[in-house]
């Protein structure tokens, strides 16, 4: 028992010696063990304030999982084609005009396998259905001997331009989704929510430093089998010396200091009790929780997606009565 008292005693005096770093080490450790007898407690308002920043933490990381999929232009891209460099050469607008202008079928497949004037294109689900139209279309022309055209064929090329169109309607609205939606929340994620978990993490290092601090000069660094220094038993808060007495003090008000950022940092709300009766002002920081920016980036989002569908709706009805004409034709 001597020998635990005496290492007990060593490491009391090494608390007086060591750095902050190793003092809050020492201090978790003590903490995680169940040896710290006096631990600080945060306020439930903070402590609140808390819960609600991780929520949003956790909200923004799911969301962003599924829509960063808006970034890349092949989500929708069936993985069953395969299509070649020659069919990504030319735009489907590019290759009816070329192929209005063959006279045999010859000069019909070299419109088709042209080789490209710009980046190949799109590999988009509307995109694949376009060139898979039109190549469909081409199909049945070269095959077709009667009199007038193919309506299957007439059909499938007015098809595949209407699908190119909602195509690049769908690259549009990707475009305004990662630049009005994607970019907030990956800013308010990346930012905004980063400066709140900084935050946080000063107060519990603040709040580490207060119970090291109490601990070492109330003799109460350490237990060891449950040996209790011989300082624990003869020193109250009110037997400490002016020295102690400020360092507590001073690390009482660095405590407070960082909590009150943190909860500025988080939301500006009334300072919770703890910390109202060291301060006289309210806080007026720029605030995480009640930001309106998710909101107003979850609407463009939505709006991206309205647009969308609105000029696919709207394509798509100025199709529909054509090809019903064209089997009206046909029978």
């Amino acid at each position: 028992m001597d020998t635990f008292k005496g290492l007990g005693k060593s490491l009391t005096s090494l608390g007086t010696q060591i750095t902050p770093f190793a003092s809050r080490t020492f201090q978790y450790t003590k903490e995680q063990l169940g040896q710290a007898e006096d631990k600080t407690q945060l306020p439930p308002d903070y402590i609140d304030l808390e819960k609600r920043v991780d929520a949003l933490k956790a909200v923004h990381q799911k969301m962003l999982a599924v829509t960063s999929q808006y970034s890349h232009e092949a989500y929708d891209y069936p993985p069953n084609i395969k299509e070649t460099f020659q069919d990504l050469g030319r735009t489907v607008s590019e290759k009816v005009t070329l192929l209005s202008s063959a006279t045999s079928p010859a000069e019909a497949q070299a419109a088709l396998t042209a080789p490209p004037t710009a980046k190949p294109q799109p590999k988009t689900f509307p995109h694949a259905i376009a060139r898979a139209s039109l190549a469909s279309s081409q199909t049945l022309h070269q095959q077709h001997t009667g009199a007038g055209e193919d309506p299957l064929a007439t059909a499938l090329e007015k098809y595949a331009l209407a699908m190119e169109r909602v195509g690049e309607a769908r690259l549009a609205q990707d475009a305004q989704i990662q630049s009005r939606f994607l970019a907030g929340w990956n800013t308010t994620l990346n930012t905004n929510l980063n400066f709140a978990t900084r935050a946080r993490k000063s107060v519990e290092k603040a709040r580490l430093t207060l119970d090291a601090v109490k601990a070492r000069v109330k003799g109460t660094t350490w237990k060891l089998g449950g040996a209790s220094s011989p300082r624990q038993d003869i020193h109250d808060e009110h037997e400490l010396s002016p020295e102690a007495q400020e360092e507590i003090e001073k690390a009482e008000d660095e405590f407070v200091t960082q909590t009150e950022e943190a909860v500025g940092v988080m939301k500006n709300v009334s300072i919770c009790p703890l910390v109202v009766s060291r301060i006289s002002r309210p806080l007026t920081y720029k605030q995480v929780l009640d930001t309106p920016e998710p909101l107003r980036n979850l609407a463009e989002l939505i709006a991206a997606q309205m647009e969308f569908h609105k000029k696919a709706h709207e394509i798509l009805s100025e199709l529909a009565p054509i090809i019903d004409g064209l089997q009206v034709e046909q029978e």
